[in-house]
């Protein structure tokens, strides 16, 4: 019996994107250790060599989960600011919000997100979409400092911090006295620009 071929199972243009979802899927169900080019074309239906023809290698395979990752993780942020009120601090504590319940969702994929192992594929951006939900989230508030992104740095490592903390076997603010603090408890009390000076 011939393996499935790439044309009778998607149609032009489909294939990749169907491949990168694959991996999500693997990832989510088996964490990293589960993903590879044979078992995303395994899950999708194609020929062992499909993936390598997308993708080159593994590597390249992962950079584009990766990529797709940060976009669905953009995503949730934006929902759940969304929700929120017009408040400025209220929608920063929202994104955190967000922030968490991907990690929550997505464990492994986060891991692999900001891990050392990927390497993005050519893209005009110069950071992930997550950092232009950050800076159009911290646009209100003045800078902390004059370094640039000084406000949105200090806001990331803050939120950062608590869910990867949270998601630790060792430390965990979870075990102090009085459990984990909110991200309202630990994010500052940021001063308003004054509204004729924002952009």
């Amino acid at each position: 019996m011939t393996a499935p071929t790439d044309k009778k199972t998607h149609h032009h243009g489909d294939l990749r994107r169907a491949l990168v979802k694959a991996g999500m899927e693997l990832i989510r169900e088996k964490g990293r250790a589960g993903l590879s080019l044979r078992a995303c074309a395994a899950r999708v239906g194609v020929s062992h060599a499909a993936p390598k023809h997308h993708f080159g290698n593994l590597s390249g395979l992962l950079g584009a989960i990766a990529l797709q990752g940060f976009e669905d993780f953009s995503q949730t942020m934006v929902e759940a600011r969304e929700k929120a009120s017009g408040n400025p601090r209220d929608r920063l504590i929202a994104i955190a919000h967000g922030y968490e319940a991907f990690a929550e969702e997505n464990p492994d994929l986060l891991q692999l997100m900001f891990s050392g192992e990927v390497t993005f594929p050519d893209t005009p951006r110069l950071q992930p979409p997550a950092f232009d939900v950050l800076v159009e989230t911290c646009a209100p508030f003045e800078p902390v400092s004059d370094a640039p992104y000084s406000t949105e740095i200090m806001i990331w490592s803050l939120i950062h911090g608590l869910v990867m903390l949270g998601r630790g076997r060792g430390f965990s603010p979870a075990k102090l006295p009085g459990g984990r603090p909110s991200f309202a408890d630990i994010l500052p009390d940021l001063k308003l620009r004054d509204p004729e000076s924002r952009n």
